[in-house]
């Protein structure tokens, strides 16, 4: 025998909210709303409603609708939440080479009345995973190298403890990642020198070792490039792409532009370049990435590409949040960048 209408309807409200798919105080479709999907009569819909109602699923609003209310177990995890001591590992505190995500952090954290510790990854060197559990209720970790403390992070991830990364992405690990689209940026960078005449645009590295955000922002520079039918580039393992040899670089391939790794990276080569006689942006043009503080006040002014480390720290405070609320690992999430021009690049 078929279902009646209204069960049917019924059934599927509940489900929705038994999976979080209708949060708490999330509205319910109206009686007009569900006659028209369920091809059924207000009468119908309004009875699924009204037994909504009646097991305690949903509350009314006179003039406004129908909200999914909080059962007893909803209200007791928000009680535990509001108790809860969040740990926030960054690779150093000062904010020269990562920007500041507390300002986006914080007030999403003291609006759920959550506490925060905030501190370098070296407190985890002499931690074990179930110290970690035992002293907080979730984790923000920014990923300063993907290998790092891997070993913990994975026993923290077979117990199911709440862990949120930043910056990159962990494969290895069912983390969910909040990042910059880094990609774009090198891409943008690129893209605007191009605009500016330039054929001979190298990548510079700071380091030999080349991070996850560093190669994405390697491989946006090349499709740039590419794009522009531009062949020359600089590869990934060229020894010529450091400061160190910046000079000899420069001689061999005619480069008249720099896409930097980082701001650090960019104004380094400033100022290698300005002690070796030669003028910014008039000989060169050199853009960076992260717009940290310093970026805005060197000589010239450095163009760059900005994270919004602001937006960063919120999305990782609200997925670490919805993950200790539902108990459903968030999905990832990437920030678009945004080129920020300055005085360090010019036509040619």
């Amino acid at each position: 025998m078929n279902q009646p209408l209204y069960q049917q309807i019924f059934h599927d409200l509940q489900q929705a909210i038994a999976d979080g798919s209708l949060p708490v105080d999330s509205q319910v479709p109206t009686e007009k709303e569900l006659s028209a999907k369920y091809q059924v009569s207000r009468i119908t819909s309004k009875r699924a409603l009204t037994e909504l109602e009646q097991l305690g699923l949903i509350y009314r609003v006179r003039g406004k609708g129908s909200f999914v209310k909080a059962t007893t177990s909803d209200l007791n995890r928000n009680d535990v939440i509001k108790n809860s001591r969040i740990l926030f590992l960054l690779p150093f505190l000062s904010d020269l080479s990562v920007g500041d995500f507390t300002k986006g952090l914080n007030p999403v954290m003291q609006e759920n009345q959550l506490e925060v510790m905030m501190t370098t990854v070296d407190f985890l060197a002499n931690k074990t995973a179930k110290e970690i559990m035992q002293e907080f209720d979730g984790m923000i970790y920014y990923a300063f190298a993907t290998d790092q403390h891997l070993d913990l992070l994975f026993e923290l991830s077979l117990k199911q403890f709440p862990v949120v990364v930043l910056d990159k992405k962990i494969y290895e690990l069912p983390f969910p990642t909040v990042l910059s689209d880094n990609f774009q940026g090198g891409s943008l960078a690129t893209a605007h020198l191009i605009s500016k005449g330039h054929k001979k645009i190298a990548y510079l590295f700071g380091e030999q070792a080349h991070p996850q955000s560093v190669r994405q922002r390697y491989l946006g520079y090349l499709e740039a490039l590419d794009k522009a039918n531009l062949p020359f580039h600089t590869t990934l393992d060229a020894k010529g792409t450091t400061i160190e040899t910046l000079l000899t670089y420069i001689n061999e391939h005619q480069v008249t532009a720099f896409v930097c790794e980082n701001d650090l990276v960019a104004i380094q080569t400033m100022n290698h370049l300005k002690q070796q006689g030669y003028r910014i942006p008039d000989d060169f043009s050199i853009v960076g990435f992260d717009d940290i503080q310093a970026a805005a006040l060197v000589d010239p002014p450095l163009t760059t590409i900005a994270q919004d480390f602001h937006q960063l720290g919120e999305l990782a405070g609200n997925a670490l949040i919805t993950w200790l609320k539902t108990n459903n690992i968030p999905e990832d999430t990437s920030q678009p960048v945004s080129f920020i021009k300055r005085h360090s690049t010019k036509e040619i």
